[in-house]
């Protein structure tokens, strides 16, 4: 098998809210926007009577899928990082620090800047929806 990526994807609850921090928080571009039912559908995702609306944005080469169901499953507790299971999206950027201090001030974040060992500065931002993004400067 060759398989190669083709999205990453998060889903949420409300996807406008979700569209807008990842296009006007983090600067990605919407690329298409659909909506997916039927029964095939409803089988392929393992959710009886399933139906979906989905945004795709452009992550500099990747492709973020954001993906609201219904019906909408169960909520889950605040994600932690040593958590087996747990997901983050990472995000390189130019300028970690300028990207931190542009950042509204009701954005959630980890923790200031922080340079690892390896010399790499990572920030958590937390998205609307309680999701985990690492914004990392290499």
């Amino acid at each position: 098998m060759d398989a190669t990526a083709h999205h990453y994807a998060i889903t949420v609850t409300d996807l406008e809210r979700a569209v807008e921090f990842y296009r006007d928080v983090l600067g990605l571009d919407v690329s298409s926007r659909f909506s997916v039912g039927g029964d095939a559908f409803a089988t392929g995702v393992g959710v009886d009577g399933a139906s979906a609306e989905f945004a795709h944005l452009d992550a500099g080469g990747s492709r973020l899928e954001l993906v609201s169901y219904d019906p909408e499953g169960d909520e889950r507790s605040d994600p932690q990082l040593n958590e087996p299971s747990a997901t983050h999206l990472g995000l390189e950027v130019d300028d970690l620090v300028s990207v931190y201090e542009e950042l509204p001030e009701d954005i959630e974040t980890l923790s200031e800047p922080q340079t690892t060992e390896s010399g790499t500065t990572i920030l958590f931002v937390v998205d609307p929806e309680g999701n985990l993004v690492e914004l990392l400067q290499p």
